[in-house]
């Protein structure tokens, strides 16, 4: 194994996908943001309740690669 293996290390993803879920009926959605951004929270249209809902960011799902 060559030293210059040991040194590096990998690099994170910038992004990350995160599960949202609203705060009303329990929708869930998945959103896209920045690793180092703040926690998700939006107000969107709920199909369960058929009106505007808050969706709060319950937990990440995976990193995205970004290109």
């Amino acid at each position: 194994m060559f030293l210059t293996n040991v040194l590096l290390k990998k690099a994170k993803s910038k992004m990350i996908m995160v599960l949202m879920e609203s705060v009303v009926s329990g929708h869930q959605c998945m959103k896209i943001r920045e690793r180092l951004a703040d926690k998700l929270e939006f107000i969107r249209f709920d199909p369960y309740i058929q009106q505007d809902s808050l969706y709060k960011e319950r937990k990440k799902i995976r990193s995205i690669k970004s290109s």
